[in-house]
């Protein structure tokens, strides 16, 4: 069976891993870098860590496909980072959080739901296929979620907001997809 029979409809494997993304790669300072959780957490409160903090806390690995909107499929990535349930049972979110906003450097922002956030291969991903993210993939921290197109990927994420209802991020509210389901196609807002 070729490698494209296990590909979700319209993708495609390329050489190479493109590098695609909505501005200037941020410049990474770890002294004054962190990454805080904030809005409907359970106790009402914000956390904030440093990037010696985050890099501290145990990490996991997830092997997944990586999907592009663009229509590349990078199979079999090993991811390694913080999973996202991780993250929610050091801060909790509210019992009536139903969305996540990850906000990263420059405002930029995606949308996803709890379930989505809360799945089993969602995590923060500090490496990728064993070395460090580079900073034109993401690095330090990259929100990785399998499972919905890529730009639900965040890169060099700064901030996971606990919301208790849905808002739509940067390219959602440009016209892309709320949810961003690859095996559906879920591509633009007019398919919603």
């Amino acid at each position: 069976m070729a490698p494209e029979e296990h590909l979700p409809p319209g993708q495609h494997v390329p050489r190479t891993w493109p590098v695609l993304h909505y501005g200037p790669v941020p410049k990474f300072r770890p002294e004054r870098w962190d990454l805080r959780v904030h809005g409907a957490t359970a106790s009402g409160q914000e956390c904030r860590w440093t990037w010696a903090e985050v890099d501290a806390i145990s990490r996991d690995q997830v092997i997944a496909d990586f999907h592009c909107v663009t229509k590349f499929t990078i199979p079999g990535v090993r991811w390694e980072g913080i999973l996202a349930t991780t993250l929610a049972g050091l801060v909790p979110p509210a019992g009536e959080a139903t969305h996540v906003m990850v906000w990263a450097e420059y405002g930029y922002s995606a949308n996803l739901r709890m379930s989505d956030f809360l799945a089993d291969t969602t995590l923060l991903a500090t490496h990728r296929d064993g070395e460090r993210l580079t900073a034109d993939h993401g690095a330090p921290v990259r929100m990785v979620v399998p499972h919905l197109y890529a730009w639900k990927s965040v890169k060099w994420v700064r901030a996971i907001e606990y919301l208790v209802a849905d808002r739509r991020g940067f390219w959602e509210e440009r016209g892309y997809h709320n949810v961003a389901d690859p095996w559906l196609e879920q591509r633009y807002s007019y398919q919603e």
